[in-house]
């Protein structure tokens, strides 16, 4: 990670203000006659105070009747007159002590709401306000103008000789300004006590309408009411731009034993910026986002946004329909989309007027989106993550990416998006050690820090941090309508030993190397979403022979466990093989034939995903036509054959932006895709646009045959017609639906023309069409076809009781089906 700017708020600081400032240093520091100059200066700074308290009140006086006799919705008891108290109570000094001044000056206050505001006592009401750098405070409470006495250090307080706590407000006098202010400290906690519970529990499965800022009205007050959790705190407080980023006066409370902290601050809105200013075990401060923050500073600024949505979804009709068939039975093919540089410069909202469009015009069932959770590091792309409920501002505001994903669904085409659960970045305004002490990662410190990328892994163990991911699952899900998460690393998750050597692992309680706190996270993250959310789907980048990443939770397998519960795994596999094999020169292709035919030794062994994704067409990898052996038109040749394979194979498909149109160069997230070689202008753009077409067509009529989806993780979906021609460079297979409707699709790999080749086929098939020829010459191929209908003869051949004659055109893939 390269270094960053930690904050867009201040570092903790002792005053806010230069004359503030002034004032407090100068009573230590100065001789006598100073002293008494600064003294006689504060006083008359206090007599304008006071006089412009008590204009300011004349002036307010009918609003603040009328506040103060208002009836709300909570039945708050409305202000009384001054009722004297009980004779028998000897009144009390309404001043704080010592120690509670002490922890409020210090932030270490673990409940500043049983001491500031107002509180009967003995002898009436005490009123204390703690307002740092405040000239005067005045409560007001209907006809009631109590000035309170300056404790000093920006306490005051008063004793009034009233029965009953009232309603109130507080009237502030600062050097050239007073302000009327509601007291945060008269509320009641904003989280009741179910919330409190599940959060506890750690099932709280929306966590983030808990946790975090939200703009709400309490009491009848218009506020943001703040949460965070952070147990090893000895205090947390509130800092913003609505404080100058100086928290001293808006300590939050502590909530029982769930190591929740909160606070409602009256008139703070959507779009002020803010963080926690949070007191560690040590005694040392810390300002940190919030982890729940829904909106984020862009950045390399670090901080949260208070957000308040008023989107409106215009996405039902998808929505509803969503769930008609699980994803495995159906057509999926994803084009996958790196948001900020598929065309740099656009927004979320541009990006809503052309990327719908692109898609359905090429007929992907999907998007897939790197991710879109803040990050602080664009070369990252998105895989280190500090705002794990915050669509990254860079783009636009969290409305903005709403307006996207509907956009993208009134057209038709699912949405998925990355999702990285496995590890988070040591940006030390962020998660790590977030109250001073190890809280999101494991307190191991070799469980904890990631061996790869030199970041931390979350402590899957502990309830609070299992249940902040698997709320955030669900949080994208239902608050921004993402059809499915594709989860990142999750080997790095599963093994204790990933990518560590002996002795750098502790095995778990059964001796093995299995992280069985992540397989309970994972399960837990799997089972939560596909019950909450309908139609969802889960995808596993997992790259070993884990038993079980797509079986049902509670089915054990050999191995003892139950599956991941995932829908969709990624074909690690299938990948490397073919993608090796494709890399060959034509000539050396037979020896390595198998390389080809082995993925369908395991292929039902899980429900797949074949990508061609963003990591195989970068860092010296080259894009897809470029791992492409001989000449111009052999690369595209050989990539448009490799393509109609993929298609037909059985599983899903996934495809990187600038590979559907033979991008020659690797992607580099600095300037996106090469667009240009589409232009008309330039001498190859038929070239390229050849692919593109062809791309399309393959999506096409990909979806309009059920042969080639419908069956996908069964058996008998699949049939090989030749498999072993490893001399011809020639595979052959069915894909049937499931009604027995087959589709032929025969791949020549070889450089040269095989005319009457001969494939055994089914005799209950009259007639067979070619429906698609990646040699076609609107593709950029040399034309040779099936053009008319072939029919079988009733020779046997390859163990089926008829046979076909096709010519075979080099370097290409034909599918058929029954005419």
């Amino acid at each position: 990670m390269t270094p960053r700017p930690s904050s867009s708020g201040p570092e903790p600081r002792k005053t806010t203000g230069k004359k503030a400032a002034g004032k407090k240093t100068a009573k230590a520091a100065e001789k006598p006659v100073a002293k008494k100059a600064v003294a006689k200066k504060a006083v008359a700074k206090k007599a304008v105070a006071k006089k412009a308290i008590a204009k300011k009140a004349v002036a307010n006086k009918k609003g603040a009747q009328k506040t103060a006799t208002k009836k709300t919705a909570t039945k708050q008891a409305a202000p009384r007159e001054a009722v004297a108290p009980p004779r028998a109570e000897a009144a009390v000094s309404p001043a704080l002590d010592a120690g509670d001044r002490e922890r409020l000056l210090a932030g270490t206050h673990h409940d500043p709401h049983a001491v500031l505001g107002a509180h009967r006592v003995p002898g009436g009401v005490a009123f204390r306000a703690f307002r740092p750098y405040a000239l005067a405070v005045t409560v007001l409470s209907g006809k009631l103008r109590v000035e309170l006495h300056d404790d000093g250090d920006g306490f005051f307080s008063g004793l009034v000789p009233l029965a009953e706590v009232p309603l109130h407000r507080l009237l502030v006098a600062y050097e050239g300004t007073v302000q009327e202010v509601e007291d945060p400290y008269r509320f009641l906690p904003t989280l009741g006590e179910l919330d409190l519970h599940l959060i506890g529990e750690g099932r709280h499965e929306q966590l983030w309408r808990a946790l975090g800022a939200h703009p709400a009205t309490h009491d009848g007050v218009a506020g943001t009411r703040f949460a965070v959790w952070a147990p090893n705190a000895r205090g947390v407080r509130v800092a913003g731009g609505f404080n100058f980023w100086d928290g001293t006066g808006h300590p939050m409370r502590s909530l029982g034993s769930t190591g929740v902290w909160e606070l409602f601050l009256p008139g703070v809105g959507a779009g002020e910026l803010y963080k926690f200013e949070i007191t560690r075990p040590d005694g040392s401060r810390t300002f940190r986002a919030d982890p729940l923050a829904r909106r984020t500073e862009v950045p390399p600024a670090t901080s949260s946004v208070v957000h308040a949505s008023d989107y409106t979804w215009g996405d039902e009709e998808w929505l509803a329909h969503r769930a008609d068939a699980p994803a495995h039975e159906a057509p999926m093919s994803v084009y996958e989309v790196h948001l900020p540089s598929w065309r740099p410069g656009l927004t979320y909202r541009d990006l809503a007027e052309q990327l719908p469009a692109y898609v359905a015009d090429l007929g992907f069932t999907h998007v897939e989106l790197m991710p879109v959770a803040e990050h602080p590091f664009g070369g990252s792309w998105g895989y280190q993550v500090t705002g794990f409920y915050a669509p990254t501002a860079r783009l636009g505001d969290p409305d903005d990416f709403k307006y996207l994903v509907d956009r993208l669904h009134r057209a038709g085409i699912g949405v998925l998006m990355d999702w990285v659960p496995a590890h988070f970045p040591r940006d030390d305004w962020a998660l790590a050690e977030f109250d001073g002490r190890p809280l999101y990662e494991h307190s191991d410190p070799l469980r904890a820090a990631h061996p790869d990328w030199g970041t931390l892994e979350f402590d899957f163990g502990r309830r609070e941090v299992r249940n902040f991911l698997v709320a955030n699952a669900v949080y994208w899900c239902e608050e921004f309508h993402i059809d499915g998460l594709r989860v990142d690393a999750v080997a790095s998750m599963l093994y204790l030993d990933y990518s560590r050597e002996p002795g750098q692992w502790t095995p778990n309680e059964h001796g093995g190397r299995e992280n069985l706190d992540a397989v309970a996270f994972l399960q837990e993250m799997n089972a939560t979403l596909y019950r909450r959310v309908p139609g969802v789907v889960t995808v596993a980048e997992e790259s070993t022979a884990w038993d079980g990443v797509t079986r049902a939770t509670h089915h054990k397998g050999p191995s003892g466990f139950g599956g991941l519960g995932f829908g969709l795994k990624w074909n690690m596999g299938w990948m490397h093989d073919s993608l090796e094999y494709m890399s060959r020169e034509p000539v050396h292709r037979t020896y390595h034939h198998g390389e080809l035919t082995f993925s369908m030794v395991y292929a039902y062994s899980e429900n797949y995903v074949l990508p061609i994704s963003h990591d195989e067409v970068v860092h010296g990898k080259k894009s897809l036509v470029s791992k492409m052996p001989g000449d111009w038109w052999q690369q595209r040749a050989n990539e448009r054959a490799y393509l109609g394979y993929m298609w037909a194979h059985p599983g899903k498909q996934l495809l990187f932006m600038g590979q559907e149109f033979a991008q020659g160069a690797e992607w580099s997230e600095a300037h996106g895709p090469d667009w240009w070689l589409l232009d008309p202008e330039y001498g190859a753009a038929a070239d390229h646009r050849g692919v593109r077409d062809l791309v399309r067509d393959l999506n096409t009529v990909y979806r309009a045959t059920p042969a080639l989806w419908r069956r996908d993780t069964h058996p008998s979906g699949f049939a090989w017609v030749v498999g072993d021609a490893a001399d011809d460079d020639v595979l052959a297979f069915l894909r049937l639906d499931a009604d027995g409707t087959p589709l032929l699709a025969v791949s020549n790999f070889a450089p040269v023309v095989r005319s009457g080749y001969r494939l055994g086929v089914p005799d209950d098939v009259p007639a067979w069409h070619e429906v698609l020829n990646t040699d076609a010459a609107r593709y950029g191929g040399g034309d040779v076809l099936n053009p008319h209908p072939v029919k079988p003869d009733a020779q046997g051949w390859h163990g089926r009781p008829a046979s076909i004659r096709l010519t075979l055109p080099p370097l290409a893939t034909v599918w058929l089906r029954p005419a």
